[in-house]
């Protein structure tokens, strides 16, 4: 029960996140819409746009991955996949997480951290326009996202395991 408990509080963080992550559209179609009217009607584009769209977009991706997987919403090979029994699809999905999942998203995890922290003590900025916003903020997306797409993950792993070995019908 009290695991059931767990699993059910990091679906919920997953779908919360989820759903804040999808309203970053919204600042970023005012973007877009405001860089097409400076640069078409006025001739005058804006140094930011291109960026902050990108960034905001990147944060819209990394973001929404935990409530994604919550909602089985990845990609898999569902001609192969439907076909077995539950418990085989849990065997894969416990070996999937064991073998790939769980070594790259903690590979990202380490890796993303350590690029944040070295944008910070650098004093980063973007060299793609003369906007030149400090990156460590926006850098700081991509672990973020990874640690609620490795825990929304645990979940997965910790429910398919009981299912893989006959536990759960």
């Amino acid at each position: 029960m009290q695991l059931q408990r767990i699993l059910n509080g990091i679906d919920n963080l997953s779908m919360s996140v989820g759903k804040l992550a999808a309203f970053i559209v919204i600042p970023n179609v005012f973007a877009l819409v405001y860089e097409v009217v400076a640069r078409y009607v006025f001739e005058a584009p804006t140094i930011w746009s291109f960026e902050i769209t990108y960034f905001l977009y990147s944060a819209h991706f990394m973001l929404g991955a935990a409530y994604a997987l919550k909602d089985r919403a990845h990609i898999r090979v569902e001609v192969l996949y439907s076909r077995f029994s539950e418990r085989t699809r849990a065997i894969i999905d416990s070996a999937g997480y064991l073998l790939f999942f769980f070594p790259a998203t903690i590979a990202l995890l380490i890796g993303g951290f350590d690029l944040v922290m070295e944008s910070i003590a650098m004093g980063e900025r973007s060299g793609v326009s003369s906007w030149r916003p400090i990156m460590w903020p926006f850098r700081a997306i991509l672990p973020l996202g990874i640690f609620f797409l490795l825990l929304q993950g645990i979940a997965e792993f910790m429910r398919a395991v009981p299912k893989a070995l006959g536990r759960v019908k």
